[in-house]
């Protein structure tokens, strides 16, 4: 242990935390960070930072504990400050860390998002959100294309989701469908990653977001940087785009650092406006307002479709839903459940009863899920329990609420039928406008 520097605990989630770290401790001589925490995403902990990433004052890494070992680190390390480094938390949550170190007697802070942001040569667009489940992924591949329909190269840079090997996954690029499997992703990633190649774009990700920076610049016209959780960016952007999820109102002034996102956009768009009540779009646009009275607000919505629309009508339906949207993001239900009822299904089946331990632990760890199943695959052993849920349910067919195939990336038996989703203006308003103008004040149009 170092007496003389100024020893830190950064707790995280694999993403924004390794992060802060590259971008403000790895070659602080007055700093030494002891650890990093992990919560949110099971199985991330029990790891360490790479030396190859940390730096070289860290010849060993840095150790990856679980949050619930934050107070034993902080006392046998003589911790002085703890980082606060990850993303869709209340205010309540975030104050309980505090909390707990302060208990320690350690200082708790975060770190801005100057002091974190990488500045490019490229213009930036950054989609970005005041929870998780808003639809940054469906507007950003929104926005992709009609960047690409309008002749411009985008480098598109995705939040983190390092679950694997840290120092393999520095800097990832994925050009097909085969560097998925290649890379050993997880269904998350794949989630992500798997509908931008569908539509012929390329997609940067990983550890080091420098060199990811770097790489996605050689490229590109304009880096598109999709956010994820609500979190703010990693890239200094020229154009930030901030969703607000219609469905859930109030929230985006309850969760960190979503508000920060919410302050900080040039243009909000309020998502789901069709599936929602007019009066919590009107009070939610007069809460974007107050928060930032000079970003105009754009209304969108996510059509869902079925592949086959009548392959549910009248059917004994299992959904299996994006899985971060019902976790962390707190929702409910998804886009299957809305394609469910809107084809005539004649029963939506919970799959409580057929739950695998791996995926039993999650209803009990998130007990405001509604009757669907997250689609859960941050492990093998967790690919293995969703397909087993799956598999024991007495279904007559499943629908899937993710963006990829499941049905084929897990070898499912019974029948199974995706529902798709995008995002769409909802008025004259339209989002692309306003792009189109931003593009235009940069000599891009």
């Amino acid at each position: 242990m170092n007496t003389d520097r100024r020893r830190i605990v950064i707790m995280g989630a694999a993403g924004r935390d390794f992060h802060n770290h590259n971008m403000v401790y790895r070659n602080d001589p007055d700093c030494e960070v002891v650890a990093f925490t992990a919560a949110q995403i099971p199985g991330i902990d029990e790891r360490i930072y790479p030396p190859a990433l940390a730096g070289t004052p860290y010849p060993d890494g840095i150790p990856i504990v679980s949050e619930d070992d934050l107070e034993v680190i902080c006392t046998n390390n003589k911790v002085h400050t703890v980082v606060f480094a990850y993303s869709d938390v209340s205010y309540a949550d975030v104050m309980h860390a505090a909390s707990r170190a302060a208990a320690c007697g350690c200082e708790f802070t975060f770190l801005g998002p100057a002091q974190t942001m990488l500045n490019s040569p490229c213009p930036v667009i950054a989609v970005s959100a005041v929870r998780t489940g808003c639809g940054k992924s469906q507007t950003s591949r929104y926005l992709a294309g009609e960047l690409k329909r309008a002749g411009l190269r985008a480098g598109v840079i995705r939040h983190p989701m390092p679950y694997g090997d840290l120092a393999a996954q520095a800097v990832q690029r994925f050009d097909r469908i085969a560097d998925l499997a290649a890379a050993d992703c997880t269904l998350e990633e794949r989630e992500e990653y798997e509908p931008y190649l569908e539509a012929g774009h390329s997609v940067f990700a990983g550890v080091d977001y420098a060199r990811i920076l770097a790489a996605a610049e050689t490229d590109a016209d304009i880096i598109l940087w999709d956010g994820g959780n609500n979190d703010t960016p990693f890239i200094r952007p020229d154009l930030h785009i901030v969703l607000a999820d219609a469905l859930r109102p109030g929230h985006e002034t309850r969760y960190w650092p979503g508000e920060v996102n919410l302050r900080t956009a040039d243009i909000v768009v309020i998502t789901k406006t069709e599936s929602a009540r007019p009066g919590d779009i009107a009070t939610m646009s007069e809460g974007i307002a107050k928060a930032n009275p000079g970003a105009p607000i754009v209304k969108a919505t996510s059509p869902v479709t079925l592949d086959d629309p009548s392959a549910a009508r009248g059917k004994r339906v299992l959904i299996v839903e994006d899985g971060p949207t019902l976790t962390h993001g707190g929702a409910a239900t998804g886009a299957g459940f809305v394609a469910a009822q809107a084809a005539g299904a004649a029963e939506i089946i919970d799959p409580r009863p057929y739950a695998a331990p791996g995926i039993q632990e999650v209803f009990d760890a998130f007990p405001h899920i509604g009757p669907v199943l997250p689609a859960m695959g941050y492990s093998d052993a967790q690919r293995q329990a969703l397909a087993a849920t799956i598999e024991a349910s007495d279904a007559d067919i499943v629908i899937v609420g993710t963006p990829i195939d499941i049905a084929a990336d897990l070898g499912l038996t019974r029948p199974a039928v995706r529902a798709r989703y995008r995002y769409a203006d909802a008025g004259e308003d339209r989002l692309w406008d306003h792009v189109t103008r931003w593009l235009e004040r940069q000599g891009l149009d």
